[in-house]
């Protein structure tokens, strides 16, 4: 039972690691800014979930954090390139 969390972890990791691929073919061939920007909103929950699997693996306690960092990003980022595409004006 003790070495079932390295298995899953690396299972984990390699979905992770797919579906970051599969959201850097959309953002590179995406017909539409729309999908553009859906893709990177994806990306930035990959690499938070890598983070998190980092963490958990390692035992570090900073992964956690630099998660917590990147999905405050990520949301921040993501709605000013939705308020920019529907509007046109950036956030001042």
């Amino acid at each position: 039972m003790n070495h079932v969390l390295p298995i899953a972890l690396i299972f984990a990791m390699s979905c992770v690691s797919i579906a970051a691929l599969l959201c850097c073919l959309r953002l590179l061939i995406g017909p539409s800014a729309q999908d553009r920007v859906l893709a990177l909103d994806t990306l930035w929950i990959c690499s938070m979930l890598m983070c998190l699997l980092l963490g958990i693996r390692y035992g570090s306690m900073i992964y956690f954090e630099v998660a917590l960092l990147i999905a405050l990003l990520g949301f921040v980022s993501t709605i000013a390139m939705a308020k920019f595409l529907m509007r046109g004006e950036i956030i001042e």
